[in-house]
């Protein structure tokens, strides 16, 4: 039976899954979020149509589309983060609990394979971990603006919560994270919007931190994981890999397309809704078990504390 997927969000994002969901074999229907309405998306969900929606709205619209979806009976996959701040937060994980076992988050970064390398490593010797991502935001796409998109909106927007995947590695890895810190540098032509952000953690014996920036000239994604037994350097952008134990050194080979990821996740959204077996992916990002993940973000985002301004010109 071929499932029937709506999508909400038209941008690159929602366009990205939408070419997923048809490659897989699923009909889509795809709705740009500024031509239509939480009216228009009841109507489209009216009669249980759907066997499942895509949300790639901006962060602070989507609890009115999750009460929409719970409504109806139709499983949800969201575009991360959930929410932004712990009340909205609140909402949304109340609002989409009679689907939440039917649903998921889009952290992609769970499926990445150094990822998965991580998850299934024994890291009980760590003592202090920290991940980085950064790449100058006017580089990402071609014909498009920063000032124009989401990111650049104080409510929603801003380098912590679009680059959250670091964030969440963290919380999977070290579960019981608490935010110690958060230091911000924000840029006069938008107020509240974080440009670069470095997050302090701990939990239990071992502490770290997280940093993200819109600013890098090259792009960086990096985890350093340094344990008394093991030492981890993982570059994510330069997919090489070096763990360190004693005068013995390990290069794993891990490959990886980007698209995978999404194409992954895409399938077992289908498998879970249509109760199906996943592919049994370590941490698998089901709603009902994001929670932890999706608090830290947000009571990272809660706790900035700009203590600088970024002066690059940023379109």
């Amino acid at each position: 039976m071929v499932q029937r997927i709506l999508v909400i969000g038209t941008g690159s994002i929602g366009r990205r899954h939408a070419e997923n969901f048809r490659a897989l074999g699923a009909e889509v229907t795809a709705i740009g979020w500024r031509a239509t309405s939480v009216e228009g998306v009841e109507t489209a969900l009216a009669g249980s149509r759907f066997d499942g929606m895509v949300i790639a709205t901006e962060t602070q619209i989507r609890l009115p589309l999750i009460v929409a979806a719970a409504k109806a009976d139709v499983p949800i996959y969201v575009e991360k983060p959930l929410a932004f701040c712990s009340n909205d937060l609140n909402a949304c994980l109340a609002a989409a609990a009679p689907i939440a076992a039917r649903s998921m988050l889009g952290l992609m970064m769970r499926y990445h394979p150094a990822f998965r390398d991580l998850a299934q490593a024994d890291l009980s010797d760590s003592y202090h971990f920290s991940f980085a991502i950064g790449h100058d935001v006017t580089q990402w796409r071609e014909n498009w603006r920063f000032s124009d998109s989401y990111a650049a909106k104080p409510q929603g927007g801003g380098v912590l919560l679009d680059l959250c995947h670091e964030l969440d590695m963290a919380a999977c890895l070290f579960p019981g994270l608490r935010v110690e810190s958060v230091h911000s540098h924000g840029h006069t032509a938008y107020p509240g919007v974080d440009m670069a952000s470095r997050i302090a953690l701990a939990s239990g014996q071992v502490t770290g931190c997280v940093a993200m920036d819109y600013l890098a000239p090259r792009l960086i994604r990096q985890a350093q994981i340094n344990g008394t037994k093991a030492s981890r350097s993982y570059d994510f952008a330069a997919q090489t890999y070096r763990i360190a134990q004693g005068q013995a050194v390990e290069t794993p080979h891990l490959p990886l397309e980007r698209n995978e990821m999404f194409m992954a996740a895409a399938s077992d959204f289908l498998a879970l809704i249509a109760g199906k077996p996943l592919r049994g992916i370590e941490h698998f990002p089901r709603l009902d078990r994001v929670g932890e993940s999706c608090r830290l973000t947000a009571q990272a985002w809660e706790q900035r504390r700009f203590i600088g301004t970024i002066t690059k010109d940023i379109p």
